[in-house]
């Protein structure tokens, strides 16, 4: 059998035995869904799962307020108090003007039970006296005299009913006036409340504003006062870190050269871009390289060195060194111009 036979062979027995293996899972995890379909219990809608997350979610996100400051709360208990006082004040006053409108009441009611009594008792005396007239004996009619005093008790009697009517009624303006009085009373109390508590509350805002603005000026002038203040250490820092560098250079500098520097001139350059450009080859190969204008040129040197022996060495190996080129290299008791 040839080996492509072979592999064909092979292929197909395994995607047969693959065939058959998928065949009896997919039977066996059809029974199984079967079977937790009918012991599952049922799930919840996805939108009540959705709500309860939110609520959740909000009850998780509730912001706990903090405690006012102390002068706040002590303002917010003073306006308190203010206002407990305003309301007290006004509940007494319309108490009072209830316990007056009752007393009126009860007056009214008086007198008008009273003025009642006395027109019925006045009828009554129109009713008797009509009657009595009705039943004069002959002897009062042949007898005028008689008759004149009948007519003048009569008129007596209508001039007291008469007067008792009019001091009904000017009690009953008094009373009225006294309601009007009373009502302007209670009008202008309340008139005088309202505006008061106006006032109060425009002073608590202008006392709330003042304290804002007092504490917006403060907290810049704090402000203001912190960046001079850092101003201030920065350049101070500054002015010692440059101090301390300027102390470490010089002491280093006494350490290495001491009071003679022995330094090696390479060469004296016509111009500064020729110093230049010796000097990068120099640098370029490690050394240290200053440079001095003189009324000649710019000396190019290298160095300092500690002693004389050194510096020696390092002029043998500039002129021994090819590719520098540098073959004319001599020791020199170089002084800088701020130490002549």
């Amino acid at each position: 059998m040839s080996m492509n036979n072979k592999q064909r062979w092979m292929g197909g027995v395994v995607l047969l035995g693959g065939g058959v293996l998928l065949a009896a899972l997919l039977l066996k995890g059809n029974d199984e869904i079967q079977q937790q379909d009918g012991a599952q219990p049922q799930m919840a809608h996805p939108v009540e799962k959705a709500r309860q997350a939110d609520q959740q979610n909000s009850a998780s996100d509730v912001i706990q307020l903090q405690p006012l400051t102390v002068d706040v709360a002590t303002e917010k208990r003073l306006l308190e108090e203010q206002k407990r006082s305003r309301e007290k004040a006004v509940a007494e006053q319309e108490a009072k003007a209830a316990e007056f409108l009752r007393t009126q009441q009860q007056v009214e009611a008086a007198a008008a039970r009273k003025a009642a009594e006395e027109y019925a008792a006045q009828n009554a005396r129109r009713k008797s006296a009509q009657e009595s007239s009705d039943n004069i004996p002959p002897e009062l009619i042949n007898d005028p005299a008689k008759a004149n005093g009948a007519n003048a008790q009569k008129t007596a009697a209508q001039i007291a009913a008469e007067k008792k009517a009019a001091e009904l009624k000017q009690a009953d303006q008094k009373a009225a006036e006294q309601k009007k009085q009373q009502q302007q009373s209670e009008s202008a109390a309340k008139k005088q409340a309202e505006q008061q508590r106006v006032a109060d509350e425009q002073k608590r805002k202008a006392a709330a504003d003042r304290k804002a603005t007092e504490d917006k000026a403060r907290a810049e002038q704090k402000r203001k006062e912190e960046a001079k203040r850092k101003q201030e250490q920065d350049k101070r820092k500054a002015q010692e870190d440059a101090k301390k560098k300027a102390e470490a250079e010089k002491a280093r500098e006494l350490l290495e050269n001491g009071d003679k520097q022995w330094m090696v001139q390479v060469a004296l350059a016509a111009n500064q871009a020729n110093a230049d450009a010796v000097s990068s080859k120099l640098r370029a190969k490690g050394y240290k390289v200053t440079q001095s204008q003189t009324s000649k040129g710019v000396r190019i040197m290298v160095g300092p060195s500690k002693n004389r022996e050194a510096a020696d060495a390092t002029r043998k190996k500039i002129n021994n060194d090819a590719s520098l080129n540098m073959k004319s290299a001599w020791v020199i008791d170089w002084v800088p111009l701020d130490q002549r």
